[in-house]
């Protein structure tokens, strides 16, 4: 890319960026020119050639890779084992984020809060360091940590790009650093206070990306050749910056309550037009430029991104739990070894380097090349494992629900078992009907056979809610005790009126009901109820409001929307 011929004189506007390959090209490129200012980039694209050839034009910039598991040790330093017990004397080793340059995160999606943090807070101390974030989310509510994404100036988004729209990116390190050369001669003039505004606008509350924005200006401007930022360097900013962190478009915000007052009648013409055009501040173009760059639908996206992190985020894992044998590497710690617990080598000897010296003093007659370990040294190793979760879906097959919903609860569930044993969650099956629920399908990850079980469910009968909540609870803590994390999901009209005896007293089915939900919650399995009649009633939101699960009504809902419900609920 050539920002200008220093054969024809001074530099002049560059035509604008129809190119969307183009943008990606120039985002580049201005990321190789400041990546102090910009901060870094957030790179949403699965892997691929694709995004291989975009990331081949950050040579320039030469990132050291890192993934999101990577040790605190490897991020911020510590003790060099070799040399310290080579040269009798502590030897430390430097970290990644000591090193000035840029860092590349791979699966950044993945990355967990507590390296999120610690990236935030190097990004923030030291003004040398950059972030490239590769996000290969491809679900909705995955993405990169909102703490990762705020201090990010820049983001590029490849899903949408065939191989053939695509060109090979090759950057001039002369040009980049005649840019550079010129990023502090820049005169900004008002494009903060405008950037700041434009922010505003499209509900962007960080004050981080008015900055951020200001420094993609300046870079723009300094790639053109220019001596002060200009309109087209705003537009750019906005466009790169600003579309993904907006929360709204302009005629998305609420309107005013109240108007600004009319000028007096009085008042000459000419006031009353130069007092409309101070108020007007031409910021449609770059409100225009964001909206032009976001690709559809990314917006909700986005924020169903932001959503999912700020409840937890989408598992499709159970709950996590310390392991002494599997799972993800924990940092070690202090203990004695027995129970199953296994010595961490490594750990052990680091802790023990720097104080040989002293123990040879204080025990002499030890033999000069023997290592003197305490107790105290000893470190255990840690991992964190997760349980497999389980869904156990408690189906109505009354007659009261089969008249109504139970065609479109089976075809919900259906979809749901596809989707849970897309992510190999356990799945159970339990029916009520007639005097007693049943279970259909233990805990299993057999899709077929679900499906089998679910398409001869018969309808018809009595509702025996009572024995279903028993079941469902009863089958909620097999599963606890075999190691997997229950989630209930009830799927009935909640008019119950057989007993736990078989009696068909419904005020005792009702009373017997409410005693179980209350057991559910004091056990604390998490539980969802869809209420699938036609003509929802109070009674289950009671029942709902014991069970401390959460209700969703959906009286016209087809198959697909009862799906889609589960799945945003329970997180799937």
């Amino acid at each position: 890319m050539t920002p200008y011929d220093d054969t024809t004189g001074p530099p002049g506007r560059p035509p604008p960026q129809t190119d969307p390959w183009a943008m990606v090209e120039l985002a580049i490129t201005l990321l190789a020119i400041d990546p102090a200012g910009l901060r870094g980039l957030w790179l949403r694209a699965r892997a691929g050639p694709v995004r291989d050839r975009a990331l081949a034009g950050l040579k320039t910039v030469a990132p050291r890779k890192l993934h999101p598991f990577t040790s605190d040790e490897a991020l911020m330093g510590g003790l060099d084992l070799s040399a310290t017990l080579a040269s009798g004397a502590m030897q430390r080793h430097a970290g990644l984020l000591e090193q000035p340059g840029a860092l590349e995160l791979t699966m950044a999606e993945r990355c967990p809060p507590g390296l999120a943090v610690r990236l935030g807070q190097a990004l923030d101390r030291d003004p040398a360091l950059a972030l490239i974030a590769l996000d290969e989310a491809c679900e909705e509510g995955e993405g990169l940590q909102q703490s990762l994404a705020d201090r990010l100036g820049l983001f590029l988004d490849l899903d949408g790009f065939a191989w053939g729209e695509t060109a090979d990116i090759t950057l001039s390190p002369a040009l980049i650093a005649t840019a550079q050369a010129r990023l502090t001669g820049i005169a900004s003039g008002t494009a903060l206070t405008r950037l700041a505004r434009v922010a505003a606008e499209l509900g962007i509350a960080s004050l981080r990306a008015p900055l951020l924005a200001h420094a993609c200006a300046r870079a723009h401007a300094a790639w053109r050749g220019a001596e002060a930022i200009e309109e087209a360097d705003l537009e750019i900013a906005v466009a790169l910056c600003f579309a993904h962190k907006a929360q709204q478009l302009p005629e998305d915000a609420p309107a005013p309550e109240d108007s600004p007052p009319e000028p007096p009648e009085d008042q000459p013409e000419e006031g009353r037009d130069r007092d409309e055009s101070e108020l007007d501040i031409p910021e449609d173009m770059l409100i225009e430029a964001a909206r032009s760059a976001l690709p559809p639908g990314l917006i909700a996206q986005l924020q169903a991104a932001r959503l999912a992190r700020a409840q937890g985020g989408p598992s499709g894992a159970g709950a996590k739990r310390k392991s002494m044998r599997r799972g993800r590497p924990l940092p070690s710690r202090a203990g004695k070894p027995g129970s199953g617990a296994r010595v961490d080598v490594i750990a052990t000897l680091r802790q023990a380097a720097p104080w040989q010296k002293m123990r040879r003093a204080m025990l002499p007659g030890r033999a000069p090349d023997r290592l003197l370990l305490m107790p105290a040294d000893i470190r255990l190793k840690r991992y964190q494992d997760q349980t497999d979760r389980v869904l156990i879906f408690v189906v109505d097959a009354s007659g009261s629900a089969a008249l109504a919903r139970l065609a479109e609860a089976k075809g919900a569930v259906e979809l749901m078992l596809a989707e849970a044993y897309s992510t190999r969650d356990h799945v159970a099956l339990v029916a009520f009907r007639g005097h007693q629920a049943e279970l259909c399908l233990p805990p299993s990850r057999s899709l077929v056979q679900t499906k089998r079980r679910l398409a001869g469910l018969p309808g018809g009968g009595a509702t025996p809610l009572a024995s279903a909540l028993q079941l469902a609870l009863a089958t909620a803590e097999q599963a606890r005790g075999h190691g997997m994390t229950p989630t209930l999901a009830f799927l009935t009209d909640g008019r119950g009126n057989i007993a736990l005896d078989g009696s068909a007293n419904r005020a005792q089915a009702a009373e017997e009901a409410t005693q179980l939900a209350r057991a559910i919650a004091a056990r604390g399995v998490p539980s969802l109820v869809i209420d699938t009649s036609l003509r929802p009633k109070p009674q289950l939101a009671a029942l709902s409001a014991e069970m401390r699960a959460t209700l969703i009504a959906l009286p016209r809902a087809d198959a697909r929307s009862l799906s889609a419900t589960l799945s945003a609920a329970l997180g799937g």
